[in-house]
């Protein structure tokens, strides 16, 4: 079992000690995916998996960044410092927020999460939709846009999570990026993870291995994940590196550091040329710091019922109380009516349709972009290739009085040449 500093987290509390020790056990000897198995309602997060869309762009500027620049390359290294500022959100922030990493409660059929992001980048909108078959695991898909700015990003994925040791959680599908202005799409792959801390009740993320970051106008970065070691290493570091297509060796721009904390990124020096540890950075950014923009979503009360922070109030609430008994019995009344749901459905012989989202088996974007990665699609594990329908998107009557979202602008994805 990975091991980690006793310093890392909060922790679980005294009184639950005895049923942290009899949960690493019964996950210890399960067989399948984890994401299934019920867990202790005292590690439950208060936020669906719905919302972790939310992740990619708690920092609106630097998302929208790259559509002001006209060089490709540069365009290509502020992708990848919009992707890394989202790391520290997306992997780290529920352990600053709780003391220790949580589970997250798992979709149900038909939930949504709508809100947007103001600030001096304008609107920024967003729409997660989440499929939940009834096999595993629940695949979430999510659109944002910014009409201003011309950029959008819309992707899906899905977590397969197994025991070795520590947890191990596997990420499944992908991201498009659009840059409209430059009719430019970047594929962005997902990082797989495992988790540190379980000895101590202190459970926090770590990534591995590489991910990858490919342009439509012929750049790559490869992001090498790795963390604190039995001898050396830092949590959370990284290094990564943006080159042509074909020519790994060619690198033009590097990125070290620690993705929740300070990053650095440097011009490439080849050859004999040498130059002083300073004169050839680029940018820093630092993850600890950098102040996020709220999200904002419609009051409670003029959601959609089916909203994430709507159905999931009461449950959360119990949580933040720390009233496990009303903890289980509203996760409960959700889980049974789904259930249920599913039965007439399937009696009926019918499928739920997503309310925002069509199923492809296929993407000649996507083909074109992983061509140079080998990487593929795998449809038959996330149920399709999802892809945000403005046609749906246009049919919906105000899913949300609160916050309302305006229609994406349809000319945002480039052509496949």
């Amino acid at each position: 079992m990975s091991l980690s500093s006793k310093d890392d987290g909060a922790g679980v509390s005294p009184q639950n000690k005895g049923s942290w020790a009899t949960f690493i056990k019964s996950i210890a000897s399960f067989n399948g995916d984890l994401s299934s198995m019920t867990a202790p309602p005292f590690i439950l997060g208060t936020t669906s998996l719905t919302e972790f869309s939310a992740y990619w762009t708690e920092h609106p500027s630097i998302f929208v960044a790259p559509a002001l620049e006209q060089d490709p390359a540069k365009r290509a290294l502020l992708v990848l410092k919009w992707f890394l500022s989202s790391l520290k959100q997306s992997y780290s922030s529920r352990s600053d927020k709780y003391g220790s990493e949580k589970k997250p409660l798992n979709p149900f059929l038909g939930e949504i999460f709508l809100g947007k992001w103001e600030d001096e980048a304008g609107t920024t909108q967003l729409i997660a939709d989440p499929d939940y078959p009834s096999h595993h695991p629940p695949v979430t898909a999510y659109c944002i846009w910014n009409d201003k700015h011309g950029v959008q990003l819309q992707g899906y994925n899905a977590q397969k999570v197994s025991f070795s040791r520590t947890i191990h959680i596997k990420q499944i599908g992908h991201a498009l990026l659009t840059l409209a202005s430059h009719n430019e799409t970047y594929l962005l792959t997902l990082p797989n993870l495992h988790i540190e801390g379980l000895v101590y009740g202190k459970p926090f993320v770590e990534l591995n291995n590489c991910t990858y970051i490919t342009s439509s106008s012929g750049y790559v970065a490869k992001i090498d994940y790795s963390g604190k070691g039995w001898v050396s290493g830092k949590k959370n570091s990284f290094n990564a590196c943006i080159y042509p297509v074909g020519k790994e060796k060619e690198t033009l721009y590097t990125a070290e550091g620690q993705w929740t904390e300070q990053i650095v990124f440097k011009k490439a020096v080849h050859g004999l040329k040498k130059a002083s540890s300073d004169s050839n950075v680029v940018d820093t950014y630092n993850a600890k710091t950098a102040a996020t923009t709220p999200l904002k979503v419609a009051p409670i009360a003029q959601q959609d019922p089916y909203e994430s922070n709507r159905a999931w109030e009461k449950v959360a609430a119990g949580i933040v109380k720390g009233d496990m008994d009303t903890v289980h019995i509203e996760k409960s009344k959700i889980e049974n009516a789904q259930r249920e749901l599913r039965k007439k459905e399937q009696a009926e012989g019918k499928e739920w349709q997503r309310r925002f989202f069509k199923r492809d088996t296929d993407d000649a974007m996507f083909q074109k972009l992983a061509k140079p990665l080998g990487t593929a699609l795998d449809p038959d594990k996330t149920g399709g290739v999802w892809r945000f329908d403005e046609s749906k998107k246009a049919e919906q009557d105000n899913p949300s009085q609160g916050v309302t979202i305006d229609q994406p602008p349809p000319s945002t994805a480039p052509q496949v040449s």
